[in-house]
Order: C-alpha cells, then sequence, then structure tokens
C-alpha cells in the first residue's frame, strides 16, 4: 500500500487531488495536511511513499521546505504541486531536492503520469523542464534571454515577496533573514532586471513570466 501526503490548503483541489490519486491507485493511503506545520508533523510520525506539495501554504518556507522535509525523511518522494510559473520555479525546486514539479494547470493524464513516475523511477520532468535542461547543457554559455533565470532561490523568493505587496520587515521575519539582508537583495534583484521600481520589476516580471523556451 503507497502511504501518500496531500498538502494543499484549497479544499476542492484537495478533494479533486485525492479522487485521482484513488482511481489511479486503489489502495493508496491517503493523509492531508492544510499548512507547513501539520506537515511536518505528519512527516515526523508517519512513514510516506509520496509527498504531493504546494508551496503557496500557510507557514510556507520556499524553497527551504524541501530540505526540511529530506531531513525528516531523506527517501520519501516529493513532488511539487503548484500553480507557480514552472518554467520560472521548476529549475530550482528540482535543484532543491524535489522529485518533480508538476504544474497545477496540467491535464489529468499528466497529472497521473507524474505521480507514477515520481513513485515507481523517482523523478519527473515536464516538457518545459526537458526544454530548460536541453539548453542548459547544449547552449550553457548562451544567455537565454529571460533575465529572471539568472535569479538566485532566494532572490526569486525575495522578488515574490516584493510583488505581493510585502515590507522589509515583513519579508525578512517570512524568511528568517535580516532586514538588511533583505535590501541586499532587493538591490541585486533590481540589478540584474535592470530596473529601479517595484512598478517597473512587476512589468519585466510579466513580461518574461509570459514567455516560453522556443517562442
Amino acid at each position: 500500500m503507497k502511504q501518500i501526503l496531500l498538502v494543499e490548503d484549497h479544499s476542492v483541489v484537495r478533494l479533486a487531488t485525492r479522487f485521482l490519486i484513488h482511481n489511479l491507485i486503489d489502495s493508496a493511503s491517503i493523509m492531508e495536511a492544510t499548512n507547513f506545520e501539520e506537515t511536518l508533523t505528519h512527516v515526523s510520525s508517519s512513514h510516506f511513499d509520496l509527498i504531493m506539495l504546494d508551496i503557496d501554504i500557510p507557514g510556507g518556507e520556499g524553497f527551504n521546505m524541501i530540505p526540511r522535509l529530506r531531513k525528516l525523511q531523506p527517501k520519501v518522494s516529493i513532488l511539487v504541486f503548484s500553480g507557480m510559473d514552472e518554467a520560472l520555479y521548476a529549475m530550482h525546486y528540482l535543484k532543491a531536492g524535489a522529485n518533480g514539479f508538476l504544474a497545477k494547470n496540467s491535464p489529468q493524464h499528466t497529472v497521473k503520469a507524474a505521480i507514477l513516475a515520481v513513485l515507481e523511477n523517482g523523478r519527473f520532468v515536464s516538457d518545459i523542464v526537458q526544454q530548460q535542461l536541453m539548453r542548459h547543457t547544449f547552449e550553457a554559455d548562451i544567455n537565454s534571454g529571460n533575465p529572471l533565470e539568472n535569479l538566485s532561490q532566494r532572490e526569486l523568493e525575495v522578488m515574490d515577496l516584493l510583488l505581493d505587496g510585502k515590507w522589509t520587515k515583513e519579508i525578512a521575519t517570512r524568511l528568517n533573514i535580516t532586514g538588511s539582508s533583505v535590501s541586499t537583495y532587493k538591490s541585486r534583484i533590481f540589478e540584474k532586471l535592470e530596473v529601479s521600481t517595484i512598478i517597473e520589476m512587476f512589468v519585466k516580471v510579466e513580461h518574461y513570466k509570459n514567455r516560453r523556451p522556443g517562442k
């Protein structure tokens, strides 16, 4: 029997995902968590074969969530199941230790394929991520033209919080870093994106988020 932890704070998404998993794996035992604190509690006390992890949950810690879960259960398969932009975030979460990144707007057959791939083979890589991997492998010295891909994991986290309207103090508390560190990351982000205001950053981010490899 496969033990699966579904981490998702929206009840409708949990219900639909649970239904899909049971149709795919009859004997699956599914537990649920709606925030990161509950997730850590479950992972500390029960064994799981798979964690389907939404990133944007209460108490979430961004990229740091993966190593914290791995510390509790090193061999568990972690499939990030997120509404965040796949082309921008997938590679970073894979580097952080996730076994796969699945976009929530993926068709049902892709969701099923991702779950089975992670459970059976330990990895799931979508077409978008495959293209990114190919480009990074064969065109390592060529700039992709998308400055968002040059941001570090921490810079992406700070950028998202800035775009969400959070102040320096709020960001520092959320990421457990100092206010001066937030300011430093903000300066680096502005420099890499070649912007000078949050509004300019928002416009540039929206422009590049809508681009995909090959377009």
